[in-house]
């Protein structure tokens, strides 16, 4: 698909209504996709716990892109481009692995924790070391979750959203956590369906029963003159209980409010909200998942912190284990999930949590949601596809998401048609 037709559709998108068919499907535009969202903005990749120690390395791939992220000696996060600057090899070929040096296989080219090219056998002694060193990737931790940005400007206001969210997030204390368990999906959809999928829970209580067990549906929007009286109670009731546990979770130091900057260049949301029955963690009994609660918690009873940002991750914390979620595009109509378990160092598997009642929620969610996505991606392939409706009670987070996306897109192509006439 030609730029130009592009630009089109992204002028024509309606607001409150699904995108047109090519942006789930075209090729150019998943190209476009890498190189404007994905190639200039902050993505979410991992979390520090998979870096514990000095030398722990994890690779992570974004479109054609392989960056390598390192701990240091002095416990500082380091990002390379995963590529050798010789001949261009791979550096590191494992996802997740411990080195001391950097050290490229094919012709032992050695560099150090800050990307110094240190040894080069057979290269003269004219040769100037300091001029090849490994090209750096813009990192940045927000209290333990780790971003990084393939710009050679990053946006700056990241450290907006490390001012609103690390006193949410701190109290979890995410650095003496563990990896309990990681998994990987891959969703026969667009980055975007899956996105839009998360961000609204309109589609819950038909296809989670596992999810809905801990999380009510109202705490994602609802339709005020569609309840019948039992529903209306049930609302009434959790809309009292977030007032109730908000003024009681503000009082023991912990932020819940909600904080909506979905409209930034690095747009994110937050809201710390109840879970029912036994309101404390992610599982079908409700309770907590392990029993080592996290940081200095003693009351397992704080809801879940959800936590998004654009364009691809959110997270749910809760007093006893962390749940995030990284998403990836590979291709027009594929896309990786990671999500990853973190529960406290200290807690130990099969003594303080098992990794099935740990996980099952997520898992079966996850499922689940590929389900839907799959379903959505074959829809909008369809001749009879139009784009659709957005409900403005229960998917204003997706018209934000998606109204985040054209802005990111126009921007670009006013960036371009300025350059091209500065030229």
């Amino acid at each position: 698909m030609h730029s130009s037709d592009i630009q089109k559709l992204v002028a024509r998108r309606q607001t409150f209504k699904s995108l047109e068919a090519p942006f789930y499907s075209d090729q150019d535009i998943l190209d476009l996709d890498m190189e404007v969202i994905f190639g200039q903005h902050w993505i979410f990749v991992g979390v520090e716990p998979e870096l514990p120690e000095p030398g722990d390395c994890i690779t992570v791939e974004i479109g054609g892109a392989s960056i390598l992220i390192l701990r240091g000696d002095d416990m500082g996060i380091r990002a390379f481009h995963n590529v050798c600057r010789h001949r261009g090899a791979k550096l590191i070929d494992e996802r997740q692995t411990t080195i001391g040096n950097i050290v490229c296989r094919y012709h032992g080219w050695t560099y150090n924790e800050d990307g110094d090219l240190i040894l080069a056998e057979h290269m003269g002694s004219g040769f100037d070391k300091s001029c090849h060193g490994l090209k750096s990737v813009h990192v940045r931790s927000i209290a333990g979750l780790i971003f990084i940005c393939l710009a050679k400007d990053a946006p700056a206001d990241i450290e907006e959203m490390a001012k609103v969210m690390e006193p949410y997030l701190a109290p979890h204390d995410l650095a003496n956590c563990k990896v309990a368990h990681v998994s990987e999906l891959i969703e026969e959809g667009n980055w975007k369906l899956t996105m839009e999928n998360n961000r609204e829970c309109y589609h819950c209580e038909g296809n989670h029963p596992q999810l809905t067990v801990p999380l009510s549906e109202f705490g994602f929007g609802f339709s005020p003159d569609e309840l019948d009286q039992r529903r209306s109670e049930d609302v009434a009731k959790y809309t009292q209980t977030i007032a109730n546990d908000h003024a009681r979770w503000e009082a023991c130091g912990l932020p819940s409010a909600e904080q909506d900057q979905l409209s930034s260049v690095t747009g994110f949301r937050t809201m710390r909200l109840p879970l029912m029955r036994e309101g404390e963690s992610h599982t079908l009994d409700t309770k907590s998942a392990s029993k080592k609660l996290l940081g200095d918690f003693t009351d397992a009873k704080l809801g879940g912190l959800s936590f998004w940002t654009h364009p691809n991750s959110w997270h749910h914390f809760m007093a006893d284990h962390v749940v995030t979620f990284s998403v990836l595009p590979l291709a027009p109509n594929k896309t990786l999930v990671r999500t990853t378990w973190l529960v406290h160092k200290d807690a130990h598997e099969n003594e303080d949590y098992t990794l099935d009642n740990l996980t099952h929620v997520w898992n079966m969610t996850n499922q689940q949601d590929a389900d839907l996505v799959r379903l959505a991606q074959i829809g909008s392939e369809q001749p009879a596809y139009e784009p659709g409706p957005y409900s403005k009670f229960t998917e204003p987070h997706v018209e934000a998401f998606c109204d985040w996306y054209i802005k990111r897109l126009e921007d670009h192509f006013a960036t371009t048609k300025a350059g091209i006439a500065a030229e």
